[in-house]
């Protein structure tokens, strides 16, 4: 199987593995007795490279289960009493907790409009919490998160970054580009599933979203999943050859023009690992069965789906009409192999071949 599906999860990176491994036998954070302070002491090492890496306070840093509790909590905490207003192209995640938000649109290659949302900031005198993505999963579109935080700070609101494609391809100083806070995954660069954190900005009051036996200083209930923690804090900085990861794409990408494809979001800045192909008149999971039977792993869209192929509401935000239920994702692994590409194209191909024959014996008939 070739396996280009990094978007859903990154593999695991040898050093997150073994970090995990290191803590697998460890007692729970929160006994007093030598086993349960050597686990603490990994936890709050742990706690301090994730803060080190983000250039923020160890104290500023909250684990939890994952990025959709990251951003669920981020919502809780930081949109209380406030106006929320989110990007027309959010991962479900934040969809699902901020309900009844002004939509900030996108033009047609997913990137937010922001003389949209510095107009709405600006006729809202309440304040505000805007919520916007790094880097969309299924397009690999950036957004100028830059020029986001200077609008929200000139009007008072409060920026959330869900930074978790970003994190590991495109790393950034969140912080200094006017975020207030940031959600991150590990497994989506190379740590063992089952941990993400929340990291705000300094001495921000964080009210809990899960309430437990006080652990994360109150922040967060529940045991931590120390070895997905362990392995999370492994794996942040690990090299990415994001020049080399770009190339093979590109490759990719202009094969598959070669055979009719579009490719949506070119025309904005990318994640240099990640393709959003659309082949017009081919169904998503037509293109999915046929380039799985073919040993190829993509998929259409956010993995967060309970395996089901729908028509992207990111790719309906950017106007691409029967497009978005036609498109798949490609997105290459940190350590995509060079016989990946011409796998890949191989299996496209005949993928495209028959699904152009199907459309003539349909035509046909």
């Amino acid at each position: 199987m070739i396996y280009l599906d990094a978007n859903a999860t990154e593999p695991l990176r040898p050093e997150a593995g073994q970090a995990a491994m290191a803590a697998m036998g460890l007692g729970n954070p929160s006994s007093i007795h030598a086993a349960g302070r050597a686990a603490r002491r990994v936890l709050e090492d742990a706690r301090e490279s994730v803060a080190r890496f983000f250039g923020a306070d160890s104290k500023d840093v909250i684990f939890c289960s994952g990025a959709t509790e990251a951003n669920a909590l981020a919502v809780h905490a930081l949109g209380a009493g406030r106006v929320v207003l989110r990007g027309a192209t959010e991962h479900d995640a934040i969809r699902a907790a901020t309900p009844g938000a002004e939509i900030i649109p996108v033009d047609r290659n997913g990137q937010a409009d922001l003389v949209a949302l510095e107009a709405s900031l600006a006729a809202d005198q309440n304040q505000a919490l805007v919520c916007l993505m790094a880097a969309n999963n299924e397009t690999g579109v950036l957004h100028d998160i830059a020029a986001a935080g200077r609008i929200c700070a000139a009007h008072g609101a409060l920026l959330h970054v869900d930074a978790v494609q970003a994190v590991g391809r495109d790393n950034r100083d969140w912080f200094g580009l006017g975020a207030a806070s940031i959600a991150v995954s590990g497994h989506k660069f190379g740590a063992p599933m089952g941990a993400g954190a929340l990291i705000v900005s300094a001495g921000r009051a964080v009210t809990p979203l899960l309430q437990g036996g006080g652990q994360e200083q109150g922040r967060r209930g529940g045991t931590p999943a120390l070895p997905a923690i362990a392995g999370l804090a492994a794996a942040l900085g690990a090299p990415y050859e994001g020049a080399k990861i770009a190339a093979y794409r590109d490759e990719i990408e202009a094969f598959c023009v070669g055979l009719g494809a579009l490719v949506l979001g070119t025309g904005a800045p990318r994640l240099p690992n990640t393709s959003c192909l659309a082949l017009p008149g081919v169904r998503a999971d037509t293109q999915l069965i046929a380039l799985d039977m073919g040993g190829i792993a993509v998929s259409a869209g956010s993995a967060c789906s309970s395996g089901k192929v729908a028509a992207s509401h990111v790719l309906e935000a950017m106007g691409a009409g029967n497009l978005a239920g036609q498109a798949i994702r490609v997105s290459l692994p940190w350590n995509v192999a060079a016989d990946a590409v011409p796998a890949f194209c191989a299996a496209y191909e005949k993928m495209a071949a028959r699904a152009g024959l199907e459309k003539l014996r349909l035509g046909a008939a």
